[in-house]
């Protein structure tokens, strides 16, 4: 799942719904991966976004994954200690090769 442009009161709604409809497949992912890449600001309301849809990923079985904190989300994440709450990949990982 990919975001981008601002995370705030304005967007969280959509994150929210996309990250409910993601989980609701009846094969919830194992990995649930949130490229951050493209957002180029967040405030307090996107980043309490983040803890609330771990908890609903981890109540489906899925860890939620961060992928690629933009330098000012980073930064974010690092000031607030989320970035030791959530795994932050500072690479998309390449798709698994199905076996």
């Amino acid at each position: 799942m990919e975001c981008s442009g601002e995370l705030d009161l304005d967007q969280v709604p959509r994150l929210d719904a996309a990250l409910r409809d993601t989980l609701a497949v009846r094969s919830a992912p194992p990995v649930l991966l949130v490229d951050l890449g493209a957002v180029t600001f967040m405030d307090s309301t996107g980043l309490n976004a983040l803890p609330r849809a771990r908890i609903e990923a981890e109540r489906q079985g899925t860890t939620l994954h961060l992928a690629r904190p933009s330098a000012s989300v980073a930064r974010i994440l690092e000031l607030t200690g989320a970035d030791h709450v959530f795994p932050v990949d500072p690479h998309v990982p390449a798709p698994r090769a199905a076996r």
